[in-house]
């Protein structure tokens, strides 16, 4: 076999689009040592210690790790923070103003959707058949969740059976940074649809 054919067709830790790297992972055993070792001790301190023993930016390293699985990630986590402000910031944000940042491509914007989408399904879990006044608490996590981080104005219907159990939980409607379009004639029609007894309107203000 021709030497510079062999070095040419060997993958390249730097072979990258951006700052995410193309082409299958690099197996963990042939990562650097520095990247490899702080990537174990970060995996082991989440998993003795849970999310509340880490800081943003290292939760938010574990997030990358899958999307960059060949370069230090650490510099993107706090780039994003600086960006967004915290975690739940970060993860919330519109994949449009992700991929803004130099390092963000499709596969980390994917993984932090990954993310928010399963946050917002557990929240939702929560709340949906259950009886609102017994969890009211949840149910604010949970609008707080699917909401407060939007950078647009969203209006949401939570539906309600006879016994004030939440049936549904839809958008209504999505507007701009300061106005929304409510119509209430589309709120009843759906609210019929559903026979539901109770409604609960709920609005963000993210220009607050």
């Amino acid at each position: 076999m021709c030497p510079t054919r062999a070095l040419h067709e060997a993958p390249s830790l730097f072979d990258s689009d951006g700052d995410e790297g193309t082409g299958a992972p690099l197996p963990e055993g042939r990562l650097p040592s520095y990247i490899r070792d702080h990537r174990k001790r970060l995996r082991s301190r989440f998993i003795e210690g849970g999310a509340a023993a880490m800081p943003d930016y290292e939760l938010l390293e574990l997030v990358l790790f899958r999307a960059i699985p060949r370069q230090d990630v650490k510099p993107l986590a706090r780039r994003l923070l600086d960006r967004f402000g915290d975690f739940n910031r970060v993860v919330t944000a519109p994949a449009h103003r992700l991929a803004e940042l130099p390092g963000v491509g499709d596969a980390v914007v994917q993984e932090l959707k990954i993310v928010e989408a399963a946050a917002q399904r557990m929240a939702r879990a929560r709340v949906l058949n259950q009886q609102v006044l017994s969890s009211w608490n949840a149910l604010l996590d949970y609008c707080h969740t699917a909401m407060a981080h939007r950078e647009t104005e969203q209006f949401r219907v939570l539906y309600l059976d006879r016994k004030n159990v939440l049936i549904a939980d839809e958008e209504q409607a999505r507007g701009t940074v300061d106005h929304v379009p409510v119509y209430p004639r589309e709120v009843v029609k759906r609210a019929l649809e559903l026979n539901a007894s109770a409604l609960i309107l709920v609005h963000n203000h993210p220009t607050h």
